[in-house]
């Protein structure tokens, strides 16, 4: 059997349509290719629960990162949190086989090396982690959630607080601190604070020269080769531009009427359906 093709998708939000037709331009093979996800399966779409099931039914061939919306999913089904109309999660949270989708979704990590050269993460990585670094604190996030009492690690997972990272941080705040650094990171000062104000296009904030608020791939990373690369999803504003072939955004705001996003790890192609 030949080797299949590799792909990793952008943030698919329970557009379950756009994630078919994406599929279906590069003839995903389901036995052969593998499919990557960038996180943010569910919220905001039209049909969360056709998707988790149609990605759960790939098996082995598909893997994901978690994003802050599959984790919100998994605070609103333990009663921590409501989920909002935009959500549209109704179908999914009253399914048959909820607890299974949620059981499944859960043992996903919030980062994951792609290969030697590549990490997945939803948000990006953070400036002052390298690729090791960011997987083996993703593990220990990863490990509560797939463990029985996962819910109460839920219940003190919101939050903006510490907004920058210290070895020493310990208990919830360590753990909420790499929840947000990988799930809802953007903006970051350049002495590594995480900024949880702005949501927008780079080229909004503030380029004077005494600014220290960049976009979390701006900020200098010396722990990062310049032959390693970051796939990220999350910022829908920057429609997958970062300037730099190292940095690869995927979320190209589909959900918000633009388009899905599919890369061929192998050749590096881009692959896109328009809403």
């Amino acid at each position: 059997m030949s080797k299949g093709n590799t792909y990793v998708i952008g943030d698919i939000q329970g557009c379950y349509d756009g994630l078919r037709r994406v599929l279906d331009k590069v003839e995903f093979d389901e036995t052969n290719d593998k499919l990557f996800a960038v996180g943010d399966l569910v919220a905001r779409g039209e049909d969360s629960l056709s998707t988790l099931r149609f990605l759960k039914s790939l098996g082995s061939q598909f893997s994901s990162v978690l994003g802050n919306h599959d984790l919100h999913l998994l605070a609103v089904v333990n009663g921590i949190r409501k989920a909002k109309k935009s959500d549209k999660l109704e179908p999914l949270l009253y399914a048959a086989d909820l607890t299974e989708l949620v059981d499944w979704l859960r043992q996903f990590p919030l980062a994951a090396k792609l290969d030697e050269q590549s990490i997945m993460v939803h948000a990006g990585l953070y400036p002052q982690w390298s690729i090791d670094e960011c997987v083996s604190l993703s593990d220990e996030v990863s490990n509560i959630l797939k463990s029985d009492d996962y819910a109460t690690f839920l219940s003190k997972m919101y939050g903006n607080t510490p907004d920058k990272w210290s070895d020493k941080l310990e208990d919830d705040e360590r753990l909420r601190f790499i929840v947000n650094a990988c799930t809802r990171m953007r903006f970051v000062h350049t002495d590594g604070t995480l900024d949880f104000d702005n949501k927008s296009h780079p080229s909004t904030v503030s380029n004077s020269p005494n600014s220290t608020l960049k976009p979390w791939f701006e900020v200098e990373n010396t722990k990062l080769t310049t032959s390693q690369r970051v796939i990220f999803g999350h910022w829908a504003a920057l429609s997958g531009h970062t300037n730099n072939s190292q940095f690869v955004g995927l979320d190209t705001g589909y959900v918000w009427g633009q388009s899905m996003t599919l890369l061929n790890l192998d050749t590096s192609a881009l692959i896109s359906v328009t809403a």
